[in-house]
């Protein structure tokens, strides 16, 4: 096992950061004893076994499934979150912050939230009947439910989507009072009731359903990995691995936190689970503080990208591009894993220039015996993969015949090391009996932030398809003055500002909604095809980016507690280690062979993969102004230069009047370039050193 460190955080600074993700993702009521402690557990448990019953043996309408998924989440986060987060000196606002029990207005609220949520499934029969014709009461119940339903996106997420929802819901009604250029005809309340919450088209709408049918199921699978101890093990299993070679610590927390986020699909969380270890074993080997904690930061953000969850945006864009979930996966893998493995490199260079060495051997676990111990993890991981890409189920079967193989896996580890410690059989059961339960638990309780999330978003996509996509457009070329790499550039701004206070799923939705439209229009107009992956790839990425975006990032903070670092300068340093993941979608936008777009020869895709790894590794000795020793300006001029060539060929080729040649040709070169800087640098280090 991994020695003890003079830098493991004190419990305090482990309990600030574990109360970030508990508020970011469980939320802030905490009832230790009496009655009350057991209702939001029992909650989140029959939500979880209500998803796991649509998944093998109910049979549901798609519109109910959505509606009761939208009532145990809204009613969830009613029952978690107080009205105000801090205590009040005021007496009676101090009743609204109660986090040691429920008050008679939380239960109140929740109640009529959670009816107001299920109407549609109540009386779906009338409701289908009477479209486009609501009666007052469905007036009454609509706008309710969208004002609940905002307040619970505020408790749960942040001030920042219901601000973006209420502008859009006002300028749907005062369209017609705008500037010209901003000018809109307006809808009526029928209308707008009808779209947002009587339809599909609105709260009701596809992102909740993926919701309610694939990402619950994933997050489960997730949460139950987690509570079996896989994420002890994968950490264990990257320190063995990497843990001796220079900057070891940091490229064991990249590896660890790519595992960890490929079931995970919460940079918060993927912070916390990982960071608890990795952070100390960073520091101890010389890493100040606040770059300790911005590669954790880094890595637990870009866990998000790694399939098979992406952040639970993957199954959303498969349905928004209409794309089998493996065609999603296979475009995202290699920007997803070229930029992985450069924030590897770059922690190489950040101990090259620090002059770190690695931990010592006799410090760590033994590979292979870390591995073994706990290579019955890798199994249900493992059958999800078979399921998906080998035998080609659906998202949800495949999901949820993972849960039932990692649920059996749980039985039998217990009962396996019961035998071995010669320990009750029956006090084994109850132990596995408890991991399922507080798997239960912990899948509902991760999910009613994202179902609240992804419901608000659709009251922003309704409005949008009630006829502003096209005022959005034109707000956005006149802003950009019709330049295409501006009209980029403001959508990757927006993204990033939108997803300071957004979770990612839900950023995604709204930028998918509002600006993927927009580069793929403007893009024409430009002579420029997209193919609509690109476009939406490229708003994923900046919203996953967002999570460590100063200074709102919470996987800063929740990493600079563990650090004992200043959050702000955790989150800047972190986000100057995720440039390359900025750079990716501006090239892959452009050379749409990085998302295998028409790429279908095996060799040819591995020559892709190569030769954007090389520019990645490029790209980041530019960034870190550090090669093989410290880089000169026009080292980094030339090293700029070899990966743009490698990752636009095409450019380059036309640009140097080599239009016409392969574009391995222009890669080589590019290639070429970066092992002369390389050579160069190595001959001035030996120079200088005799």
């Amino acid at each position: 096992m991994l020695k003890e460190l003079d830098h493991q955080p004190s419990d305090a600074d482990l309990d600030k950061a574990q109360r970030i993700v508990d508020e970011a993702e469980g939320g802030t009521r905490n009832i230790e004893s009496g009655i009350g402690r057991w209702i939001v557990p029992v909650i989140a448990a029959s939500w979880s076994l209500f998803q796991l019953a649509i998944s093998s043996f109910i049979l549901l309408e798609s519109t109910l499934v959505r509606a009761i998924h939208l009532g145990f989440a809204i009613c969830l986060v009613f029952l978690s979150h107080p009205l105000f987060k801090k205590p009040k000196k005021n007496r009676f606002l101090n009743y609204f912050a109660k986090t040691d029990r429920f008050t008679v207005v939380d239960i109140l609220i929740a109640v009529v939230a959670t009816l107001l949520a299920l109407y549609l499934a109540i009386d779906y029969i009338g409701i289908s009947s009477r479209q486009g014709i609501p009666l007052p009461r469905d007036i009454i119940f609509g706008f309710t439910l969208v004002i609940l339903l905002l307040e619970a996106a505020r408790r749960s997420l942040g001030p920042a989507l219901p601000i973006v929802a209420i502008i859009f819901i006002l300028y749907s009604f005062f369209g017609p009072y705008m500037p010209a250029v901003l000018a809109f005809k307006g809808v009526s309340i029928n209308r707008f009731v009808g779209q947002i919450t009587m339809s599909t088209e609105g709260i009701y709408g596809v992102p909740l359903d993926v919701s309610a049918t694939i990402v619950f199921l994933f997050v489960l699978f997730g949460a139950m990995l987690d509570k079996a101890g896989a994420g002890k093990y994968f950490v264990d299993l990257a320190f063995s691995l990497l843990g001796r070679y220079k900057g070891g610590p940091a490229k064991a927390a990249v590896l660890a936190s790519g595992l960890t986020g490929m079931v995970s699909g919460s940079s918060i969380a993927n912070t916390v689970t990982t960071g608890t270890f990795t952070i100390p074993l960073m520091k101890s080997v010389g890493y100040p503080a606040h770059k300790a904690g911005a590669v954790e930061v880094a890595c637990s953000t870009n866990g998000q990208l790694m399939p098979p969850i992406m952040g639970a945006a993957a199954f959303i864009i498969a349905e928004y591009c209409n794309l089998q979930y493996l065609d999603v996966i296979k475009a995202a893998f290699i920007p997803a894993v070229v930029s992985y493995i450069a924030l590897m490199y770059i922690t190489h260079l950040e101990a090259s220039k620090l002059g770190l060495e690695g931990i010592p051997k006799a410090d760590l676990p033994r590979f292979w015996d870390t591995f073994i111990r706990g290579i019955h993890f890798l199994i249900p991981l493992f059958f999800l993969i078979m399921e998906l890409v080998v035998f080609r189920r659906s998202p949800q079967l495949a999901a949820f015949k993972a849960i039932l193989a990692l649920t059996a896996l749980i039985f039998i580890q217990n009962i396996y090391m019961a035998k071995k410690k010669d320990e009750s059989i029956g006090k084994a059961l109850k132990h596995a009996c408890w991991q399922v339960g507080t798997s239960l638990v912990a899948g509902g309780k991760n999910m009613m932030g994202i179902g609240v999330a992804v419901a608000s978003a659709g009251i922003i996509v309704g409005v949008v398809t009630l006829g502003l996509g096209g005022i959005i457009t034109e707000v956005i070329e006149v802003l950009s003055g019709g330049n295409f790499i501006l009209i980029l550039i403001i959508t990757a701004i927006a993204s990033l500002i939108l997803g300071m206070g957004l979770p990612t799923t839900a950023n995604y939705i709204v930028m998918a909604s509002l600006t993927a439209p927009v580069i793929l229009t403007l893009g024409a107009k430009n002579g420029i095809v997209i193919p609509l992956i690109a476009a939406h790839l490229f708003v994923f990425f900046f919203g996953i980016l967002a999570d460590d975006t100063p200074p709102v990032g919470l996987a800063a903070f929740a990493a600079a507690a563990i650090a004992k670092s200043d959050p702000i300068k955790t989150g800047v340093q972190g986000f100057t280690y995720d440039i390359r993941t900025a750079i990716l979608p501006f090239m892959f936008i452009f050379n749409t062979e990085l998302l295998l777009v028409g790429v279908d020869s095996f060799s040819y895709a591995v020559w892709i993969f190569l030769s954007a790894l090389m520019a990645m590794f490029a790209f980041a000795a530019l960034t870190q102004g550090y090669f093989f020793i410290r880089n000169k300006w026009f080292e980094g001029i030339a090293l700029g230069i070899a990966a743009f060539t490698m990752l636009r060929p095409d450019f380059v080729g036309d640009l140097i009047g080599l239009g016409e040649a392969p574009k391995q040709i222009i890669m080589i070169l590019g290639m070429a370039l970066m092992a002369f800087i390389y050579g160069e640098q190595r001959f001035r280090a030996k120079k200088a050193a005799a």
